[in-house]
């Protein structure tokens, strides 16, 4: 009897330092969560920490507003995702749709929360047992289930698009849903998508239509941390080709209880090893852990890698990781010095059809078309000169102009000269020209530069012009 009496002694010491990893993942969950919902509401110096405006056809970061002519920060910001997702993979396997994906989450707060604890339909550990739909009482609950998951998926839709449609806009658009049908549309759409996604696709998502789980292997390599049954001190349930031995191996510490395969939300069984299925729960680990525990042994389902299951080290820090690393590194170093050369006003120059006009007394004027746009949070009044160049001056507009937040307006301006700029006899001289625009009430913050072109006449054309 003294065996059993250690085992006792050693699930009662196991249990009391015990933190079963779900209670960690719906914890990370809550709060991931909470930073979803809160984040669109929060705003740096007038701007969102997040927003891709197609209404306003602006990226707001981190307090930061660019315009759609500063896009080139994209690329940058989508390779730092892809980058970070496969520094994730090769480091800690499918640890984001285990932890992060909201497709996980949502089929947590349904399957777990809504039909498993709110309503009592099913077990949190076995997740393999069908609901009995052909119970009447079977029946009310699922429809509550699925009316309360609806509201949820509304509020869920809603937060979507609030990283496209800032929340003070979306709330008051929808209150006049007639004149702005096309966000009710994409709203009522991604909440019919996430009903069917999370209640009838369910874990069928990962299996069959997600990509990441094709591409994960290609990442995979002996040091990447996943969850692992220990063949070697459980036993062989599976043998190479795939094919099932048993459920209790004939020699081994797995008592072939089941529990691991019961608890898996997407059906597989841990114990055939390596498989596209597995997102990295580790609700087989818990459902193993406390199961050995009372046989007074550790337990057979880790979160480990196959060199750390053979060497009883994983290393870290390989070519792999590096590699990711220093791409990410050069990537955020690259988003922060274009980030940081941000313009906080934008200036386009397009030159009229007809190169200058010729005034009398010898004047030339050449026509532009100047495009401003105030792309910082307060407004400004604007105006501009030509850099260096006293020869070339301005003759529309004469004032200064003033530009909300965000507005643009197109300016026609006309600069001439009075004097000769050149003595070309045949043909016209493109004279090289810098533009500097500003705000006159921070000209040292905010004045941009831009170059273009003054074109002076052969002097046959003013020659001509001098006859007539």
């Amino acid at each position: 009897m003294e065996p059993v009496q250690d085992a006792k002694s050693y699930k009662q010491e196991f249990m009391k330092k015990w933190t079963p990893y779900f209670k960690k993942r719906y914890g990370f969950f809550f709060i991931i969560s909470i930073i979803s919902l809160v984040m669109p509401f929060i705003k740096i110096n007038g701007n969102h920490i997040f927003l891709l405006s197609f209404d306003k056809k602006q990226l707001q970061l981190l307090g930061v507003a660019f315009d759609m002519q500063e896009f080139y920060l994209m690329p940058f910001l989508l390779i730092m995702l892809f980058m970070f997702i496969f520094f994730l993979t090769t480091l800690g396997g499918r640890v984001w749709c285990g932890w992060s994906c909201p497709q996980t989450i949502f089929r947590v707060i349904y399957r777990d929360f809504i039909e498993g604890w709110l309503l009592g339909m099913h077990s949190r550990r076995n997740k393999q047992k069908k609901v009995d739909s052909s119970k009447v009482e079977n029946k009310v609950k699922k429809s509550i289930a699925v009316l309360i998951w609806t509201l949820l998926a509304f509020v869920a839709a809603s937060n979507f698009m609030w990283y496209f449609v800032p929340p003070e806009d979306f709330f008051a658009y929808i209150t006049n849903p007639a004149e702005h049908k096309v966000l009710i549309g994409f709203v009522v759409m991604i909440t019919l998508f996430l009903v069917y996604d999370v209640v009838w696709l369910a874990e069928d998502f990962c299996i069959y239509i997600c990509p990441y789980a094709r591409i994960q292997s290609v990442m995979y390599d002996n040091n990447t941390i996943m969850e692992i049954y220990d063949y070697k001190r459980g036993g062989a349930i599976y043998d190479p080709s795939g094919a099932k031995i048993a459920d209790k191996p004939a020699e081994g510490d797995c008592v072939g209880c089941m529990a691991c395969v019961n608890v898996c939300p997407t059906h597989i069984d841990i114990r055939k090893g390596l498989q596209l299925e597995c997102i990295n729960c580790l609700e087989c680990a818990d459902a193993c852990a406390p199961v050995m525990a009372s046989l007074g042994k550790e337990n057979l389902i880790k979160w480990t890698s196959y060199e750390a299951m053979e060497t009883g080290k994983t290393k870290i820090f390989r070519f792999r990781i590096l590699a990711y690393i220093a791409i990410l590194t050069l990537a955020f170093t690259a988003l922060l010095l274009l980030g940081s050369k941000k313009e906080h006003m934008l200036l386009n120059i397009n030159r009229s059809s007809e190169l200058y006009a010729i005034k009398d007394a010898g004047v030339v004027e050449n026509h532009y078309k100047f495009l401003f746009q105030n792309t910082d949070s307060v407004d400004h009044t604007y105006y501009f000169e030509v850099v260096g160049r006293d020869d070339i001056k301005i003759s529309r507009p004469t004032e200064p102009f003033k530009l909300s937040s965000g507005s643009k307006v197109y300016k026609v301006v006309v600069l001439y000269t009075d004097k000769a700029l050149a003595n070309n006899d045949r043909k016209d001289t493109p004279i090289p020209i810098k533009i500097r625009a500003f705000a006159v009430d921070d000209k040292q913050k905010i004045v941009v530069e831009r170059d273009s072109v003054f074109f002076y006449p052969s002097a046959e054309v003013l020659k001509e012009k001098a006859n007539r």
